[in-house]
């Protein structure tokens, strides 16, 4: 079978995977698409470690995977994993806190009290229609707005892969070198 795993040094540091990942295959772990000869199949996308299951389940992790940051999220016995900067500002979603709304779970920027569901990264709103009385708020979607990526696990290890469609998502805009930068001096401090 072919598996690669993460250094164990990496994980001590918290830094997974570099934008030169292409040239640094042992950090990757391809757990899926394997055929029943264990031979990778060419769709198969790289998964990185992100550290041990009972780690991360006491709450959240900020990791930055292949250039790009991540918050990992253990909530009501799942896992999660979306771009650590709020689609609308920038705003730390790490620091936000997690409610449900209209049934979905949800991450609420705590700079401007944007919602962002954990499983899917759409923008949710209330709105109400004020042709039917009397007003009644209902929850609307604006569309996927935040990037989520796939935590999977296996033996205890967690590990990560990107979301690497083409189509641009709003969360995008801070995952730029100057929003990273800020964000590694001022957003990560407690």
């Amino acid at each position: 079978m072919f598996y690669l795993h993460q250094r164990a040094a990496e994980v001590e540091t918290g830094i997974i995977g570099t934008p030169c990942c292409v040239n640094n295959p042992e950090k990757y772990n391809y757990t899926g698409n394997m055929n029943s000869d264990g031979q990778m199949m060419a769709s198969s996308k790289p998964s990185y470690f992100i550290g041990k299951k009972e780690d991360i389940k006491a709450g959240r992790l900020v990791k930055s995977v292949c250039g790009r940051d991540v918050l990992v999220l253990y909530h009501q016995g799942e896992f999660y994993a979306m771009d650590v900067r709020c689609y609308h500002s920038g705003g730390p979603l790490h620091k936000g806190d997690i409610e449900e709304f209209d049934g979905r779970k949800c991450i609420v920027c705590p700079w401007h009290k944007y919602k962002i569901t954990l499983a899917e990264g759409e923008g949710l709103y209330q709105a109400v229609d004020p042709f039917v009385k009397p007003l009644k708020p209902t929850w609307c979607s604006k569309g996927i707005k935040q990037r989520v990526h796939k935590v999977t696990e296996s033996n205890g290890d967690l590990y990560l892969t990107l979301n690497d469609s083409s189509e641009a998502i709003d969360s995008d805009f801070y995952q730029t070198e100057k929003y990273r930068d800020t964000f590694m001096k001022e957003g990560m401090k407690k």
